[in-house]
């Protein structure tokens, strides 16, 4: 389980292809290094991996094809910055909203707005299917930042950055046309589609 609190971002040092999976090596933050152990869950960009080795400060993560089709981590490049979360303990603060790390779909950046006090980001989801669990003031993670939706037109949705989100996640830096990964808020969810079968009865 994961909060949508970004830790910090980290940087890909390292992509090796085999013949059933890609193997990333991640250069995390010493203090994120602090107890962290084989088999551990960790988010990159919002996607729940697997840690399969430690070397020093870098992290391996193998992603499978099945993750690839459906996230953004198939346009990592060598020397990319991510954002990085570890995963929950209990009784820490939940600061964001409770995410599970699966990745929904991706969206498309399709407009960026600054003012002096603001930044407005649109985004466009080719699957009309997944913007019914997008509601206005409802929960969105987008590359693992806990959002919440700004407005909701068709198939695209804004939200706002805070200077901090900007300062501490790769979401500052985005542009637009870049791909994000989106994970709808499991409650919301599980409730629309719940009331959607109990109407088809």
């Amino acid at each position: 389980m994961f909060t949508g609190i970004v830790n910090s971002c980290a940087t890909v040092c390292s992509i090796e292809e085999s013949s059933n999976f890609l193997t990333y090596g991640i250069k995390f933050p010493i203090f994120l290094l602090h107890k962290l152990k084989i088999g551990a869950s960790v988010a990159n960009n919002g996607c729940c991996l697997t840690v399969k080795y430690i070397k020093n400060n870098i992290i391996f993560f193998d992603i499978v094809q099945a993750t690839l089709d459906c996230t953004n981590l198939g346009l990592l490049l060598v020397g990319n910055q991510i954002n990085i979360e570890r995963s929950a303990k209990f009784g820490d603060e939940i600061g964001g909203h409770i995410i599970s790390g699966h990745i929904i779909a991706t969206a498309i950046i399709e407009n960026i707005y600054i003012s002096k006090k603001n930044r407005e980001i649109w985004l466009f989801i080719k699957k009309i299917s997944i913007m019914k669990y997008i509601l206005y003031k409802g929960f969105i993670a987008i590359d693992g930042v806990s959002l919440t939706v700004g407005k909701v037109v068709n198939n695209t949705f804004c939200v706002y950055l805070i200077p901090e989100t900007v300062l501490l996640t790769t979401l500052g830096n985005k542009k637009i046309g870049d791909v994000v990964n989106i994970e709808v808020d499991y409650y919301t969810k599980l409730l629309i589609d719940n009331a959607e079968k109990i109407l088809l009865r």
